[in-house]
């Protein structure tokens, strides 16, 4: 089996260290897979969905080994922007049109789960809950957000629009218009989050096996084998969780989604003055941008921002300057900024900008693709699967499942996210022309 060109990036891309890679507390110690072991279910991949779907699995008394290529929270969990959003890309009254109320239900209940299994396994992540904004940057997308906060204030979610002032407050920037407050969000550390996920597992009973690529997956009778380079796990039921990070181990699967690279950068903590009215509240923010840019404070005051990275050997050069310049543009005050981190990995897209839970083959089933809101999702994910592996039907479900569809012409990709990110940095540029953003 090949690696993913992927993960060897991903790899690649450590030797600069993460903010949360820096900063996390350490996971449970774990060895790599070195002998045969049975298990009733197996998880390929120790993120938020494999450990999700491994602490509700060992919580229901199923036997579970888990096998992670690297650490837990390798992958996108733990290079994530650590914002905990309610919902999806779609509206509600969009979702519930094509889904129904109880899609709705779960895409808003991902937060809920978030820190309700923080608080339960007492999971030390810096975990924050004092809500998301979205701030809108144009005429037009402000009274789109205004109708989202609607919707979803008729359903009972505690959300409210802001006016350019209010956002200000909020925010301490004056280059948006209006937006919306989201107090089901909040902020978490990813990668101490991921790993007390794991070492949740671990206290529950279920098997983590770290540095453990999974080689080959194959059928033999009524069982599933995975074959490590040292080890092997055999199991009637298998969850592929391996997300932005999928190899050719289930090529489908990988085809499936379309792995695209974002970058983030931290600045040294900010003084005192700057964090009386630099989001003084904690909060997560996305903005609407195009090319979304989001940001928020780390527990020591640094301020993180993320946005789309860049494929290729000029990526880190040409993000950080793409990155500072945003962050001048939103916060002028700083001045110049220093960073004290900068970091890189991949989220996974779907061609309908929704997560996907799939039942590949009998006895074998997957759960990816977040589209960038990974954290919250993910985890709710992890526990649909779960119940999928042992045996919920779809009349038990709130979440459909959808056949594995491949992205036609896959391997072109890269070339389809650049020039999908040049389209849409041309469509900023011209709404900022034309005078439809401040």
């Amino acid at each position: 089996m090949k690696h993913s060109p992927y993960e060897a990036a991903a790899t690649q891309q450590d030797a600069v260290e993460s903010l949360w890679a820096a900063t996390a507390p350490p996971g449970p110690p774990l060895v790599p897979l070195a002998a045969d072991v049975r298990a009733d279910v197996a998880i390929v991949g120790a993120g938020f969905t494999g450990l999700s779907a491994a602490v509700h699995l060992a919580e229901a008394g199923v036997d579970v080994a888990v096998v992670e290529a690297h650490d837990p929270g390798f992958g996108a969990s733990g290079r994530n922007g650590g914002q905990v959003i309610a919902g999806l890309k779609y509206d509600p009254d969009e979702l519930e049109r094509r889904f129904g109320a109880a899609v709705v239900h779960t895409a808003a209940s991902g937060p809920d789960l978030v820190f309700e299994l923080i608080r339960r396994f007492d999971i030390v992540c810096a975990a924050v809950r004092s809500g998301w904004i979205q701030p809108a940057h144009t005429r037009a997308l402000n009274a789109t957000v205004r109708g989202r906060a609607e919707q979803w204030a008729r359903r009972g979610a505690d959300v409210r629009v802001l006016d350019a002032a209010q956002v200000h407050a909020l925010i301490g920037s004056d280059r948006y218009l209006g937006g919306w407050f989201d107090a089901r969000g909040g902020t978490v550390q990813p990668l101490a989050y991921a790993r007390g996920l794991a070492r949740a597992a671990v206290q529950l009973g279920a098997r983590v096996f770290c540095n453990s690529p999974v080689r080959e997956l194959t059928r033999q009778a009524d069982r599933w084998h995975l074959q490590t380079v040292q080890g092997s796990v055999s199991a009637r039921r298998v969850i592929l969780a391996t997300n932005a990070y999928s190899d050719t181990l289930h090529d489908p699967l990988r085809r499936s989604v379309v792995a695209v690279p974002s970058y983030q950068v931290a600045t040294a903590p900010l003084d005192s003055d700057l964090l009386r009215t630099i989001l003084p509240g904690r909060q997560g923010v996305s903005d609407t941008y195009n090319l979304l840019r989001y940001f928020r404070l780390d527990s020591a005051g640094r301020l993180i921002m993320g946005a789309r990275g860049l494929y290729g050997s000029r990526s880190d050069a040409e993000s950080m300057r793409s990155h500072d310049a945003a962050l001048r543009e939103i916060y002028p005050q700083l001045g110049s900024p220093r960073y004290e981190y900068r970091w890189s990995g991949y989220v996974a897209m779907t061609a309908d900008h929704l997560p996907h839970l799939h039942d590949i083959e009998p006895g074998l089933y997957a759960a990816l693709g977040y589209n960038g809101r990974g954290v919250a999702m993910a985890t709710m994910m992890g526990r649909l699967v779960a119940r999928r592996a042992v045996g919920a039907t779809d009349s038990d479900f709130s979440y459909p499942a959808s056949p594995l569809k491949p992205i036609p012409l896959h391997r072109f990709s890269r070339l389809g996210v650049r020039a999908t990110v040049s389209f849409l940095r041309m469509k900023d540029y011209q709404q900022s022309v034309r005078g439809d953003a401040p």
